[in-house]
């Protein structure tokens, strides 16, 4: 019978087998697979790398994870492998899924901050302990760099931590370091909202402003500042006076000048039911920007944005931006901020009645827990001057 020939292991290739050890008395029973990453030049012999897994299914995901990289060449070992090597990787292939913006968020923290702490640490070298001085580090003033808020300081953990899962899902490493660390407490920016007498100073200051319909619907719906410029007419309902926000208009990443049409912060769409008063002003608004479109004629950008310049096409956030800072500064308030106008709605909603819940709604919040978090104040004050009425009324029908 002749003998079958031996064929050499396509580079790439794997095999899985359940396996059976005792060790001190006790049996475990897990799943192995084996996979051919590459040759010795000298001998020849494969050079194999195992995962091991409670279960079939998760030594099969590493393995076939690995075998990509090591057929379009970019495998590494990871005892070979840097954190920034493996950084450098994870923003590659493994942000499919999400924003423009956040991809750049996550870019740009990976190579100001995390990168040159720890880029030339080894993979399977880096622990808690290293991640913990990094955290710390951040915190305190550098030389020419300021101290990093409690904030930033969570949103680098949450990169690192998710790129280093993902390490430990391929089997490069076998923990997350990250898990082990403590975190800053996030202090939260006072807001401050624009009181009764500044907002009446503000809808004064922009009468006649090209940009007056724009600041009134942001000031009395809260909409955010990409969202009032990404809202088209599609989404307003000018007979049952009301908006549905689901999109936003955010700066193309790497590209000044350049914008896009993405989904609202949370991702979910919103209805959002208007004052008689303010649909009325977008009616006065749309018949306006028609004028505009006949004087514009066949310059005219039909892209049915409701805030545009001359021609039609969509204002830039930061014309907005800058135009709304001369009006405040016209009035003598120099500090405050278009996100402000957000505030200033959310205020007025609650101290005018409005459940916790239809702001929530009304703002896009991902829950009212949050709503609750951010405007904490303004429901402790009118806790107090529910607790002055029923004084009053105590007062009014007892001796106490």
């Amino acid at each position: 019978m002749a003998r079958k020939k031996r064929t050499r292991a396509a580079q790439g290739s794997g095999t899985i087998r359940k396996k059976t050890v005792t060790r001190k008395g006790q049996t475990y029973t897990y799943w192995e697979a084996r996979l051919t990453v590459g040759y010795d030049p000298g001998t020849g012999k494969q050079i194999q790398k195992s995962f091991s897994g409670k279960t079939q299914k998760e030594v099969r995901e590493k393995m076939q994870v690995a075998a990509v990289s090591v057929n379009d060449g970019t495998y590494k070992e990871p005892s070979k492998m840097t954190v920034g090597e493996w950084l450098d990787i994870w923003l590659r292939d493994y942000l499919g899924s999400v924003k423009p913006m956040t991809e750049l968020n996550y870019t740009q923290h990976v190579h100001n901050h995390i990168k040159p702490a720890l880029g030339a640490i080894k993979l399977d070298v880096l622990n808690a302990p290293m991640i913990q001085s990094f955290y710390n580090s951040l915190g305190k003033p550098q030389k020419g760099k300021e101290a990093l808020s409690g904030k930033t300081i969570r949103c680098i953990h949450g990169i690192l931590h998710k790129s280093l899962q993902q390490a430990v899902k391929i089997g490069y490493i076998r923990t997350n370091p990250t898990e082990a660390c403590e975190l800053p407490k996030v202090v939260r920016k006072e807001i401050k909202p624009l009181d009764s007498e500044a907002i009446t100073s503000f809808l004064r200051a922009i009468e006649g402003h090209r940009f007056e319909s724009l600041f009134i619907l942001t000031l009395f719906t809260g909409l955010r500042r990409g969202e009032v410029c990404g809202l088209t007419w599609d989404c307003v309902d000018l007979d049952k006076g009301s908006i549905f926000v689901n999109k936003q208009l955010q700066n193309i990443p790497g590209e000044p000048g350049k914008f896009r049409l993405v989904s609202s912060k949370n991702g979910k769409g919103r209805y959002i039911a208007l004052p008689a008063s303010i649909t009325t002003l977008l009616k006065r608004h749309k018949a306006h920007q028609n004028k505009e479109r006949l004087r514009a004629g066949s310059l005219w950008e039909d892209n049915g944005f409701v805030f545009t310049d001359e021609v039609g096409h969509h204002l830039s956030p930061n014309t907005v931006y800058h135009n709304y800072k001369r009006v405040v500064e016209s009035i003598g308030l120099p500090n405050a901020r278009f996100h402000d106008l957000r505030h200033s709605y959310a205020v007025a909603a609650i101290q005018a009645g409005d459940d916790i819940k239809t702001v929530q709604g009304n703002l896009g919040h991902a829950t009212a827990a949050f709503t609750l978090d951010v405007y904490a104040h303004v429901t402790d004050e009118m806790k107090k001057a529910s607790a002055d009425r029923m004084e009053k009324y105590i007062k009014d029908v007892s001796d106490l």
